[in-house]
Parts: C-alpha cells; sequence; structure tokens
C-alpha cells in the first residue's frame, strides 16, 4: 500500500483498525460464554478486509 494515503481511505483503516478488538469480557459473562468470537476479527498477515 502506499505510504501517502487519501484521507477517506485513512479514516476507513482506522475505524476497521479499532473494530478489531475481542469480544468484552463482560458480554461473555453475561451470555454464559456463547459468545466469544468476533465476527469483524481480522488478521492483516492472513485476510484481508471485507469490501
Amino acid at each position: 500500500m502506499a505510504r501517502h494515503k487519501p484521507y477517506a481511505k485513512k479514516k476507513r483503516l482506522i475505524k476497521v483498525t479499532n473494530q478489531n478488538r475481542r469480544v468484552p469480557v463482560w458480554v461473555m459473562m453475561r451470555t454464559a460464554r456463547k459468545v466469544t468470537t468476533h465476527p469483524k476479527r481480522h488478521m492483516w498477515r492472513r485476510s484481508k478486509l471485507q469490501r
């Protein structure tokens, strides 16, 4: 990817980066550990972003 990124693309990348977090512990506790995975998680080497 280019070193100089357009601001709109950079903003989208920041949004996706912030979404790339684990499920909070209190959610797991509230659902009795039924919800443990996050559908929007991604690993930057293995999978690219959804378009």
